[in-house]
C-alpha cells in the first residue's frame, strides 16, 4: 500500500535527454507524481525529487547525461535523485557511483518509480529517507505511456525495443527486443486523451513499424483504429523505418481523416556500401521509391530524414554518394548527427575510420543542405491558408504552432492569448521569421 501522504507537498524537477519516446515517458512520470500530490518545481525552486531520463545513442549523449546528473544534484542539494533511461540501463554501475544519485532504474523498472519512492520514504520525514540504489536488466516488459507534460501535443508510446541490431547501435541492448501493447489498449488511451481535451497525438516508439510482434497485430491496423477515435484531430508518426513504410500505409495516410502529411524516415546513409556495413534492411533505391510515393500522393508532405556521418567505412566517395543522393531527393529537413563509437557494437570491427575534423565538415555540408531545403519548402507555402494547432506561450510572448504538414508558424504577441492554446485556427501564412525557423502570421481568419 502506497502512502500518498508522504508525497503531499513535495516538489519534483525533471530533465530529459534523447528521443520523443523519452519525453513521453518523463511526462508520464510527472503525471503519476502529480496524482500523488507532487508539484513541479519552478525555476529557482528547490526540488525534493529529481528525475533524469537519459539517452545513450552516442558518446556525446553519455557525456551530456553525466553533466545533467551532476547539475541536478548541484542545483537541488538534498533531493532524492532518480536516474533512468538508456544510459542508466547500459551503464548502471557508473551512474550508481555518481555522488548524489539515490536510485538507478533500468528501461522497464522505471514503471515502478512510485513504488520505489514510496519504499525509500516509508513513513519517515524526507530528511530521514532511506537512500539506496537499484540496478536492473529487465528489458522484456512494456511500460505504457501517453502524456503531454507541459506541451500541447500528447505522445503515445505504441512500441518499445528493436530487433534490428544495426552495427553502430546499442538500442537493442538498452531497450530490449521489439514488443507492444494491444491495439485496443492504445485506442483506449487515445480516447482518454480526447476526453482530457487533447487534439494531437504523436505515435512514439523505438521501431514503431515493427508494431504487432507481441500481439499478432499490424501497424496499419493500429493506424486505422486510431483514425476512428473521436475528438483527436491530428496524429503524427514520429519515425518509421523505410522498409516498414508500406505503400498501403502511405496511401491510407494520404486519405486519412487525422493522420498528417508528415513523415520522419531514417536513412542514415545514401551509399549502398555503407548501408550494407550498417546492416540496414534496405538500399538507397528503396528509400528513394518511398519518398517518390509519398510526394506523388501528398505533394506538400513534410519529410524529415535522419543521416549519420563519419561512420566506420564511410570513405570520402561514400559520403559524396550520400550528399548527391540527398541533394536530388525531395525531402524537407535533415537530422544530421556524427557517428560515435559505442562499446560492444560490431561496427568496431570495420577498419576504415573517419577523423573528427572530417565528421564536422561533412555534418556542416549536410546541415547547410538541410537549411536550403527547409527554407525552400517554407517559401513555397507563403501566402497560403493553413490550419494551425497553437501552443501555449509565456504571457507577452509570441505563440507558435504547426500546420498539418509541420510548418512552424509564429503568431505575434499582440494576437496571442491563453484562449488560443490547443486551438485549431485557420491563418494566412506570411513571410519567414528572421531566423528562418517559422512563417509569421498577422491575422487569424477563423477558428476551426
Amino acid at each position: 500500500m502506497i502512502d500518498t501522504a508522504a508525497f503531499q507537498g513535495k516538489k519534483a524537477a525533471y530533465y530529459t535527454l534523447g528521443c520523443k519516446l523519452n519525453f513521453s515517458e518523463t511526462s508520464t512520470f510527472g503525471k503519476l507524481l502529480q496524482e500523488m500530490g507532487v508539484g513541479t518545481a519552478q525555476k529557482g525552486e528547490q526540488a525534493d525529487i529529481c528525475l533524469i531520463n537519459t539517452c545513450s545513442v552516442t558518446e556525446v549523449a553519455d557525456h551530456k547525461c553525466r553533466q545533467a546528473i551532476h547539475r541536478m544534484v548541484r542545483q537541488h542539494p538534498g533531493a532524492f535523485v532518480v536516474v533512468t533511461g538508456c544510459y542508466a540501463q547500459l551503464s548502471a554501475e557508473k551512474v550508481a557511483q555518481i555522488e548524489g544519485v539515490d536510485l538507478v532504474l533500468g528501461s522497464n523498472e522505471k514503471a515502478n518509480l512510485i513504488q520505489y519512492l514510496s519504499e525509500a520514504w516509508g513513513e519517515s520525514p524526507r530528511g530521514e529517507a532511506k537512500y539506496y540504489k537499484v540496478k536492473t536488466k529487465d528489458i522484456t516488459s512494456f511500460a505504457p505511456s501517453c502524456s503531454k507534460g507541459n506541451r500541447t501535443r500528447y505522445f503515445l508510446k505504441v512500441q518499445d525495443g528493436c530487433d534490428y541490431f544495426c552495427t553502430y547501435c546499442t538500442i537493442p541492448y538498452a531497450r530490449g527486443f521489439s514488443r507492444n501493447p494491444t491495439i485496443a489498449s492504445l485506442v483506449k488511451q487515445a480516447a482518454e486523451t480526447a476526453q482530457e481535451g487533447g487534439r494531437e497525438i504523436v505515435l512514439t516508439g523505438v521501431n514503431i513499424g515493427d508494431f504487432g510482434k507481441t500481439t499478432g497485430e499490424s501497424f496499419i491496423d493500429l493506424v486505422k483504429a486510431l483514425d476512428e477515435v473521436e475528438g483527436i484531430s491530428r496524429y503524427r508518426i514520429s519515425s518509421l523505418e523505410p522498409d516498414l513504410l508500406s505503400d498501403e500505409l502511405i496511401a491510407y495516410c494520404a486519405d486519412s481523416r487525422a493522420f498528417m502529411p508528415h513523415f520522419h524516415i531514417p536513412l542514415q546513409s545514401g551509399s549502398d556500401t555503407v548501408l550494407k556495413l550498417m546492416h540496414r534492411h534496405y538500399d538507397a533505391q528503396l528509400f528513394a521509391d518511398k519518398i517518390h510515393k509519398i510526394k506523388a500522393l501528398m505533394p506538400d508532405a513534410f519529410i524529415g530524414v535522419d543521416v549519420m556521418v563519419g561512420c566506420r567505412g564511410e570513405t570520402p566517395e561514400c559520403f559524396e554518394e550520400t550528399y548527391e543522393f540527398l541533394d536530388k531527393l525531395n525531402v524537407t529537413q535533415l537530422h544530421v548527427f556524427p557517428y560515435s563509437e559505442r562499446p560492444g557494437t560490431s561496427a568496431l570491427s570495420i577498419p576504415y575510420t573517419v577523423s573528427d575534423q572530417d565528421k564536422k565538415l561533412r555534418s556542416k555540408r549536410l546541415l547547410d543542405l538541410s537549411d536550403q531545403k527547409t527554407e525552400a519548402f517554407y517559401r513555397r507555402h507563403i501566402g497560403e491558408e493553413a490550419e494551425v494547432l497553437l501552443e501555449k506561450a509565456t504571457r507577452g510572448k509570441a505563440m507558435h504552432g504547426f500546420t498539418k504538414n509541420y510548418i512552424r508558424v509564429e503568431l505575434p504577441a499582440k494576437l496571442a492569448s491563453a484562449e488560443l492554446d490547443n486551438q485549431l485556427v485557420n491563418v494566412r501564412l506570411g513571410e519567414l521569421t528572421p531566423d528562418k525557423q517559422a512563417l509569421r502570421v498577422y491575422s487569424l481568419k477563423f477558428r476551426v
